[in-house]
């Protein structure tokens, strides 16, 4: 009988340590948690968490909480060095100098003239422009990739990548360690054989730093000879992008660049690839011939903005926050998932009440059924303001982009998201010459044909829909 009472008063002293140390932990993550630089409801989806679950938030926390990394800021700061020569880039002579000197003040680069712009506005476009400069390559092929699709299109880039390795093409593919979990070394094994590079960014396991797990490279970027580069929401996989047509293709939008914009596309590639491998950028940088590179091909004016947890700022969001209160006339957002902040959603609603003409496209059903739960209520607010709200279908629309004025758009790999514009390491390009601008314009318009008026959107009605639609609203900054 002693002994099972020692046994029971241990356990008891175990489990009351056990508490103890859990809920200390807990204090210092949430303090921690309210000293960050976080909008607010994502700190607010936190607390809840932790507090409510603490065995279950804690332990998530130190996972997936991460959104800013010193260390690996510091460590790719001294891999982004200027290129050689870059005083030989065509300056810019931008109407916007707002939204220029927002993005450019948190960490983005300064707009550069000499650019040529193609938009590429299918999946057959896409994949043929895709094709055509892989086989034009000389020298170089950089690609970066969130998911390569085991299916026919992926394995096509695949057999085509190899077959230009064979032929002496210096390739090198930069994969996201959680959007392409799934592919087998069988899959990869004819690039590698054939002399490819293959590296993974941040995998999860072994867990590279807190917040490894939950911050992921949405980039998509192909840039070829260092002065060609293919951008924009395009993934490898066939609901994206392949040589034939496909029913339930998706609607996406991207584009070639050729000029000075492209190699810096090349430098954001040549900083995250060296952060994943640890290889030399030195190495990297003298394989590049400069003056080629800044060649001007063009007469776009293109700024590329490079967001995530290895910029110091958050130029992304505030070039979309200084774009939204710059609007005089006009404003028009394309996102496959709208989950805003505050502030974005509130700017919206002052510029639409303000006789700004506003436009919103979204499908009318997109392929994560949680995100289209947590927009009812921001899509609610803002119709009741007078913004059109436009829904994309049948099929998935996956395009991003923003327009202004007709005088200056957005466009790249970034949702208006909570997850894009604080989490992930995204790549944009803002446009800054009209002719361009006019150009996307009439992309929107063609865009518009698929789409109809959202008319009366989902009220609040039954018991469960209540339930999924607030919880997926309270959860949406984690999502």
């Amino acid at each position: 009988m002693d002994a099972e009472l020692e046994q029971t008063l241990t356990q008891g002293l175990w489990s009351h340590l056990f508490t103890i140390a859990g809920f200390l932990l807990a204090i210092f993550l949430i303090a921690r948690l309210v000293s960050e630089k976080r909008q607010p409801g994502s700190t607010f989806a936190w607390l809840l968490v932790i507090v409510l679950i603490p065995y279950v938030g804690v332990p998530l926390y130190l996972l997936l909480g991460g959104r800013k990394l010193r260390r690996l800021r510091a460590s790719k700061s001294r891999l982004l060095p200027a290129l050689p020569g870059r005083g030989e880039i065509p300056p810019a002579a931008c109407a916007s100098l707002s939204v220029a000197s927002t993005v450019t003040a948190n960490g983005a680069c300064e707009p550069v003239g000499g650019n040529r712009i193609r938009l590429l506005t299918t999946g057959e476009i896409t994949y043929a422009a895709l094709e055509e400069e892989i086989n034009r390559a000389r020298t170089h092929i950089h690609i970066t990739a969130f998911i390569i699709g085991r299916d026919d299109t992926g394995r096509r880039i695949i057999k085509l990548l190899a077959r230009r390795a064979k032929d002496g093409v210096k390739v090198r593919l930069l994969l996201d360690s959680v959007g392409c979990m799934f592919l087998s070394r069988d899959f990869l094994h004819p690039l590698r054989k054939a002399g490819g590079e293959i590296q993974w960014f941040m995998p999860v396991l072994p867990f590279t730093s807190r917040g490894s797990a939950n911050l992921r490279n949405h980039r998509k970027i192909a840039v070829f000879d260092h002065a060609t580069a293919i951008v924009g929401g395009h993934n490898l996989a066939r609901e994206y992008m392949g040589p034939t047509p496909l029913k339930k293709r998706w609607a996406d939008f991207s584009a070639v660049i050729a000029g000075p914009a492209a190699a810096l596309l090349n430098e954001v590639f040549i900083a995250d690839w060296c952060f994943a491998s640890k290889q030399s950028a030195d190495a990297l940088h003298a394989e590049i011939p400069v003056a080629e590179a800044l060649q001007p091909r063009g007469d776009s004016e293109l700024q590329v903005v490079a967001s995530g947890p290895d910029v110091p700022g958050d130029p992304l969001y505030e070039g979309i926050l200084a774009m939204i209160q710059g609007t005089d006339r006009s404003l028009t957002i394309i996102t496959p998932y709208f989950i805003p902040d505050e502030v974005l959603q509130r700017t919206l609603i002052v510029k639409a009440r303000a006789g700004r003409a506003v436009t919103l496209i979204v499908p009318a059903r997109s392929n994560h059924p949680v995100t289209d739960f947590a927009r009812r209520h921001f899509l609610r607010e803002l119709r009741e303001a007078g913004v059109r709200i436009m829904l994309h279908g049948p099929g998935m629309m996956h395009s991003k982009a923003i327009l202004v004025d007709d005088r200056l758009a957005l466009f790249g790999s970034p949702n208006f998201d909570l997850r894009s514009l604080f989490l992930n390491f995204e790549i944009a390009v803002l446009v800054h010459s009209q002719p361009d601008v006019l150009a996307m314009k009439a992309w929107v318009e063609t865009l518009l044909r698929s789409c109809r008026p959202a008319g009366d959107l989902p009220r609040k009605s039954r018991l469960w829909g209540n339930i999924l639609e607030d919880l997926s609203r309270l959860l949406a900054p984690l999502l």
